[in-house]
């Protein structure tokens, strides 16, 4: 097996410049750095990390903790993480964990020693006394967090803005009765997004008739029950709100075996715009969220961290987008940006999203 004294003796460079180039030093000429490399590929020679690690006194790696490795939005959000980490010659440890502080603990000990810095989607209650004592250890940077914790940086989605967006899209649309299929307690996407249902609803003075909130848990099978029992009120809504689209093929699902047409009998709006969405029939009106975007953010939250611990930076809100297609019974498809209040501060009144005609076309 090639040590690193086989590939300087190859090259005709000492160990100190074999180490710097595989380091990634600038203080070593491009010639030198293509010979050593050049070396090592015609030796077969693998770096040992855990060697350089003692040397360096960095991991080069970043861990992240997620409560789902499930579905297409989390795949988009490690595919950010992972697209960002490769660019900055990081590699990536990935666990999930749900909303049970020892498991969460448990996950980020066993990191500990291997990774530089940590990104941690916790969006449920339950999780706050763990991220305080995670961040006494590592460089934190927060996905989507429902509380605030000294010394981390977040990153996140307007979750409000965008139900905000969907609902009063919704009243102008001329639907009244609008139900809600809300996501899981304690989380804090699902507490957004039902902020901004009820915001939405009281800024166009309207009223929900009871009941008109539907407990989902994020699932197709959740919002397939909780249309079942929309279904049996005793009188059909004009609309339904879900608040992510795994509900929402749910809810498209059981009113559909029900013999209920969308958008004809209910119209219906999700959030996430996961790729499926523009392929269901029909196609599914959603509120877009740039998932990739926000794993690269986190990375790049997290190096400037690591190179600037001690300054403040305020949350990083994500835009969201209001996807416009045939399951809210829209004549025309449109999609355009949701302005947020990059304050962070929930906005009272209406959407600030100009009218379809000012949006961009979709195809």
């Amino acid at each position: 097996m090639a040590t690193i004294h086989h590939v300087a003796r190859a090259a005709e460079v000492s160990i100190a410049t074999v180490s710097r180039v595989l380091n990634g030093s600038a203080r070593v000429s491009d010639e030198t750095r293509e010979r050593v490399w050049a070396a090592a590929a015609e030796l077969d020679y693998w770096p040992n990390s855990a060697a350089r690690s003692l040397t360096t006194q960095t991991a080069n790696a970043i861990g992240v903790l997620l409560p789902d490795l499930y579905g297409e939005f989390f795949s988009e959000v490690i595919r950010g993480i992972d697209g960002a980490a490769r660019r900055e010659k990081y590699q990536v440890l990935i666990s999930s964990s749900h909303a049970d502080t020892d498991e969460v603990l448990a996950v980020a000990r066993s990191m500990r020693g291997r990774i530089d810095g940590l990104v941690v989607m916790a969006p449920d209650e339950g999780t706050s006394d763990a991220i305080d004592q995670i961040t006494r250890r590592f460089p934190v940077v927060l996905l989507n967090p429902r509380f605030e914790v000294n010394g981390c940086r977040a990153v996140s989605i307007a979750n409000f803005d965008g139900a905000v967006a969907a609902v009063t899209h919704l009243v102008d649309l001329g639907h009244r009765d609008i139900v809600l299929v809300k996501g899981p307690c304690g989380n804090a996407d699902a507490e957004a997004r039902l902020r901004g249902f009820h915001a939405a609803l009281e800024t166009a003075g309207l009223t929900p008739r009871e009941p008109f909130e539907f407990l989902g848990d994020f699932t197709e099978a959740s919002g397939f029950r909780a249309a079942q029992e929309i279904l049996r009120r005793d009188r059909r809504p004009d609309a339904v709100f879900a608040a992510n689209d795994s509900m929402a093929i749910g809810v498209l699902s059981a009113v559909g075996q029900a013999g209920v047409r969308v958008p004809e009998d209910v119209a219906l709006v999700g959030f996430d715009d996961i790729a499926i969405a523009q392929y269901l029939s029909p196609a599914l009106t959603t509120v877009h969220v740039d998932a990739f975007a926000l794993g690269d953010r986190a990375v790049r939250q997290l190096i400037e961290l690591k190179g600037a611990p001690d300054t403040i930076v305020p949350p990083e809100i994500l835009p969201a987008r209001l996807v416009v297609r045939r399951s809210c019974g829209s004549p025309t498809p449109w999609s355009v940006e949701v302005a947020h209040d990059l304050a962070g501060a929930e906005p009272g009144g209406r959407p600030r999203f100009p009218s379809p005609h000012a949006g961009d076309r979709m195809p």
